[in-house]
Formats: C-alpha cells, sequence, structure tokens
C-alpha cells in the first residue's frame, strides 16, 4: 500500500501529518511528495553535549506492530549532510533514520540511531541517484536496507531498540549545515506482512 496516494487522507492507517510542517511542499500528480527542507534542519543529539537539533521536517504516520516501509528518493544536493531520509520514532531521545545523503562530495547512504544519544554510520555511496530505502520492524528488532534498483538490497543495519508498540514512521527532508534543499519521495510503501528474518529481504 502506497501511504501517498490519498495524500493526507488516508482510509487505512492514521492520517499522515507534520512534525515540524515546512513551508513548501506538495503532492504531484504521480503521489510523490516534494519537500523543501529548511536551512540548518536535522535531527541529531550530538554525544559530545554541543548539539541536539529536532527540527527538520517529518511526514509521519503512527502505527502499532511489526511493518515494512519502503520510499525511492531523490535530493538536491548542495552541502554536505543534505539529505531525504525514512525514519522511525519511539520519542525524541530514541529514533532512528536510513538517509541518502550527501557525505564527502557524494550521494551516500548514512543511518544514526538514536537511544539519549546519536550515533552516525556510513554505509557507503547509494549506487544511484534516486535509491529506495527500507525499514522493517520485528517487535524490538529494527533492519534499514538500502537498494539502487528496488530489486538487489544491501543491508546497512541492524539493531534493537526498546520502544513502545506505536511507533511514529515516515520521511524526513534536512539540511543540517546548508540553506535548504529540495527532496523528493515517489512512494511510501507500507505493508504489515510477517517477516521470516527482517535481515533478508524476501522477494
Amino acid at each position: 500500500m502506497n501511504l501517498f496516494v490519498n495524500g493526507l487522507k488516508q482510509m487505512i492507517v492514521p492520517d499522515l501529518r507534520w512534525l515540524n510542517e515546512p513551508r513548501a511542499w506538495s503532492f504531484d500528480e504521480n503521489h510523490a511528495l516534494r519537500v523543501s527542507a529548511p536551512a540548518m534542519s536535522d535531527y541529531f543529539v550530538n554525544p559530545s553535549g554541543d548539539e541536539t537539533n529536532s527540527s527538520a521536517p517529518f511526514l509521519y504516520t503512527t502505527v502499532k506492530g511489526d511493518f515494512v516501509l519502503t520510499t525511492r528518493v531523490s535530493v538536491d544536493m548542495k552541502e554536505q549532510y543534505d539529505s531525504g531520509r525514512l525514519m522511525i520514532m519511539a520519542d525524541d531521545r530514541n529514533w532512528a533514520k536510513l538517509c541518502n545523503e550527501y557525505f564527502e562530495g557524494k550521494r551516500s547512504i548514512l543511518s544514526v540511531v538514536t537511544k539519549g544519544d546519536s550515533d552516525d554510520c556510513v554505509s557507503g555511496e547509494a549506487g544511484a541517484p534516486k535509491p529506495y530505502l527500507r525499514v522493517a520492524r520485528a517487535g524490538r528488532c529494527f533492519a534499514f536496507h538500502y537498494s539502487a534498483d528496488g530489486v538487489h538490497w544491501n543491508l546497512a543495519r541492524y539493531f534493537g531498540m526498546s520502544c513502545p508498540g506505536e511507533l511514529k514512521i515516515g520521511v524526513v527532508a534536512q539540511s543540517p549545515i546548508g540553506q535548504g534543499c529540495e527532496v523528493a519521495f515517489e512512494q511510501l510503501a507500507f505493508s504489515q506482512e510477517p517477516q521470516r528474518d527482517i535481515r533478508v529481504v524476501e522477494g
């Protein structure tokens, strides 16, 4: 099921809604979401204690139980860390994100898991201008995958997180040190089909 088909008026899952609604966003005729990330927008809790930022636009819905969430994202990358991403959130100090991000001059896949403080992990180059990103949940365990073509998938992260049964899940656009960027999410595919092993993408 593509959660973007009916825009902000969903019938099967709770309505999509914004946390930090951006000034400019829209759904196009193909149901893709286009977002203008504001300048200096991010989600990050620096373990040094020097910085906490929770200002990036987050379009989310709230779901219970296990799920798989997939998107395909393109970013008009201008400054380091400009990105589009999938995010899951239990609360403002417990969340995780998988990013198509501009890092060291390359389109890269990064992930951050925040349990009080944030970590930062670079998986490598994205392999395509518009990679696919995927997050799956099984109980307290989560898996992040990415793909250049939507067929062959790479595991970026497998981790556990203590969190409630209900989570915020969705997409984020960010420009942590830049003056903003344009991000497009072609779809937001959602499924609660049981997964035998979330570390492996089936089919």
